[in-house]
């Protein structure tokens, strides 16, 4: 299941007077990105991950609105409360697609293609957006399906797909051997270029070679995973409690910094944020990543491994303030960011007199921030070094994921906008 146009469609809903026109949601700011765009500006060229100054040069009629990752959030939890009124067997991939293995509602629903339509009606009716859905026995085969049964782009609005497009058992080569390689799961910039090397052009090119050659041209993983795949074998079942197996928060700024101190900032506010979704998951993190993208776009990354998981905002901003610390920033940093990784279920902890200095003895502290958050709102309460004029400058899950929405100078985070929309 795969929603069509998800945030630009969600946009319209609550701005009608735009529908029939090219809407991009997304960083609004000359750093952001485009998030989504709807069917009438795709017909331009423009479409997500681009740069938003270059989807409006594409389209300088184009009406740019900054994204609000709560509203789409809540969105998509109705949608997946929807899909799971069908079968438990739910896998989220993101906030708007998802995998479902509907095998045990067949007696009483019908077969895949009859449940397809029904969901597609299900969450018009209570949603008002459209997904499109593919069928298949092979799970990746599923998400290929779904792409055929898409919409197509025009300037005049959408022009309906299928809607549900069924791989018959059977017929899975038919239908997978005839596309370009780069449909398949896996297949990076870096990987196609190597496949191009040794004249594979199409997932029938690669599934006439042997296991051993597609291994020696990408390597012995990857090679046996597409192998498997250009066959139409993919093994994976839909598993409906799949965990977080990372977690991060990271911001575009509106313009470089060149100051340590202000990045020291920026990783604490960061940490904080991780943290706080960590707790929230009771998952603590065995691995802290920093990443960092300098003004010429050169992008590094930097971990540091901690003796047991941790879920101490604290604990976390001091390994990334650290990792900092050796790097050079006086070029210019254009992108920070702060990963959670080696996620583990949080158990008791063995203190040492480290805890003392390090902080990573205060989860008595994080727990009274937790309620005090829950309770008065995320800006109630946080690091006395995030505090700016008369609030606290938090981050929050809910922030932009695409840029900043200001070229205010030393800006990462969404502008005040009336109902997210920007001119």
């Amino acid at each position: 299941m795969d929603m069509d146009a998800f945030y630009a469609s969600v946009e319209l809903l609550r701005h009608p007077e735009l529908r029939g026109q090219p809407v991009v949601v997304g960083g609004t700011a000359q750093r952001g990105v485009v998030a989504a765009a709807s069917y009438e500006a795709r017909s331009y060229g423009i479409h997500s991950a681009m740069p938003t100054v270059r989807a409006r040069r594409l389209c300088p009629h184009a009406v740019v609105l900054a994204g609000d990752h709560g509203l789409y959030r809540e969105v998509s939890r109705r949608i997946m409360e929807i899909f799971a009124s069908v079968t438990p067997h739910v896998e989220a991939l993101s906030l708007d697609e998802a995998f479902l293995d509907v095998t045990g509602s067949q007696r009483l629903l019908g077969d895949g293609e009859t449940i397809g339509h029904l969901l597609r009606r299900q969450v018009f009716e209570q949603e008002g957006l459209w997904c499109s859905v593919g069928v298949a026995r092979p799970k990746f085969m599923a998400k290929l399906a779904s792409e055929r049964a898409k919409p197509t782009a025009s300037r005049t609005g959408p022009i309906p797909g299928v809607g549900v497009f069924v791989v018959p058992p059977g017929q899975e080569l038919r239908f997978l051997h005839p596309l370009p390689i780069r449909a398949l799961w896996g297949v990076g910039p870096a990987t196609f270029k190597r496949l191009d090397r040794i004249g594979v052009a199409s997932v029938g090119d690669l599934a006439a070679l042997t296991e051993e050659t597609v291994q020696l041209a990408v390597g012995k993983a990857a090679g046996r995973h597409l192998h498997a795949l250009s066959r139409g074998v993919d093994p994976r079942k839909v598993e409906s409690d799949v965990g977080p197996k990372s977690i991060s928060h990271e911001e575009t700024f509106a313009h470089d910094k060149h100051d340590p101190a202000q990045l020291q900032t920026d990783i604490v506010r960061m940490a904080d944020a991780v943290a706080g979704r960590l707790r929230k998951a009771q998952i603590g993190a065995r691995t802290v990543t920093l990443k960092i993208r300098f003004g010429d776009f050169h992008t590094i990354t930097r971990s540091a491994t901690l003796s047991q998981p941790s879920d101490s905002g604290v604990e976390i901003a001091r390994e990334a303030r650290l990792l900092l610390d050796k790097v050079l920033v006086r070029q210019g940093v254009r992108l920070l960011g702060v990963s959670a990784t080696g996620l583990k279920p949080v158990a008791g902890r063995q203190l040492s007199f480290d805890d003392v200095e390090t902080g990573a003895a205060w989860t008595e502290a994080d727990a009274a921030i937790d309620e005090i958050r829950q309770k008065f709102g995320a800006g109630a309460i946080g690091p006395a070094r995030l505090a700016e004029g008369a609030g606290l400058r938090i981050k929050t899950e809910d922030d932009t994921q695409w840029g900043p929405d200001t070229d205010a100078p030393g800006s990462g985070e969404p502008a005040n906008t009336e109902n997210g929309r920007k001119a």
